[in-house]
């Protein structure tokens, strides 16, 4: 169907979980994309993987902490394939624990990658796009943990909360100029993050102690979440902005 046929396509943290699942349904469906990530290899093999089934992808080894070198992989995403249409603001870490226990390293772990990189990488892909002159959707990563309390979970909650709140102001603010900014905010996913905290009893079923009580009864696959981030960068999604998407097999109804 290639909804995103000759859009060109940016995916922070494209190298493992949600974001490497993105990348390649992206690039099946049309985009050019370029991926960031830490590890090298990581990002070279998903490449590969694009490259095999014919899609064009980019990676750019980036450490997305280091805010000042953000504008710098705009510009290689522009010197590569000529513009910046879409954007999946998805890297993260997880952090958490008793709120008595934790101190200003986890905190400033948390925060700055999932809130204070997300901003400033929203900052130079908006600027792309004015320049351009012709719109663009921006996606970023929440959770369903923005949503509802689990314990143990305050720092990464807080971060996650920003982002909703991110979202929600940058789509007013660049409405008016047709760049559309929403999130997806997923619940429990099964991916390399969260791998050490899933347990499987002895029927196979898989838990995690922030996803008891899922009505579908399953954990989240990484590609049902890229499905949703698919939607929303789309042009099926032209009128949507400016909203949060939980994507969460009902927990939050619970």
């Amino acid at each position: 169907m290639e909804l995103l046929k000759n859009k060109v396509v940016l995916v922070t943290g494209g190298t493992s979980g949600i974001g490497r699942a993105s990348a390649i349904l992206f690039a099946r469906e049309g985009a050019k994309v370029a991926l960031t990530g830490r590890q090298e290899q990581a990002g070279r093999d998903v490449v590969a993987e694009i490259e095999h089934a014919g899609g064009s992808a980019l990676f750019i080894q980036a450490d997305l902490n280091q805010t000042d070198a953000i504008p710098e992989i705009i510009a290689r995403v522009v010197d590569e394939y000529g513009r910046l249409d879409c954007a999946f603001n998805n890297a993260g870490v997880s952090g958490g624990g008793p709120i008595e226990t934790l101190n200003e390293a986890v905190w400033d772990n948390v925060v700055d990658t999932n809130l204070k990189a997300a901003f400033f990488c929203l900052q130079a892909e908006v600027a792309q796009m004015k320049r351009q002159g012709h719109g663009g959707a921006i996606l970023f990563n929440g959770s369903v943990l923005a949503k509802i309390a689990q314990p143990g979970t305050s720092i990464y909650s807080a971060s996650k909360g920003g982002i909703v709140s991110l979202a929600q102001a940058a789509a007013v603010e660049f409405g008016p100029v047709g760049i559309r900014v929403n999130s997806i905010n997923p619940s429990i996913t099964r991916t390399p993050m969260t791998r050490s905290r899933i347990s499987t009893d002895e029927q196979g079923h898989e838990s995690h102690p922030f996803g008891a009580g899922i009505p579908l009864g399953r954990l989240a696959e990484p590609e049902e979440m890229a499905e949703a981030a698919l939607f929303l960068l789309s042009d099926r999604s032209s009128y949507v902005t400016g909203q949060a998407l939980v994507v969460d097999g009902g927990q939050s109804a619970v």
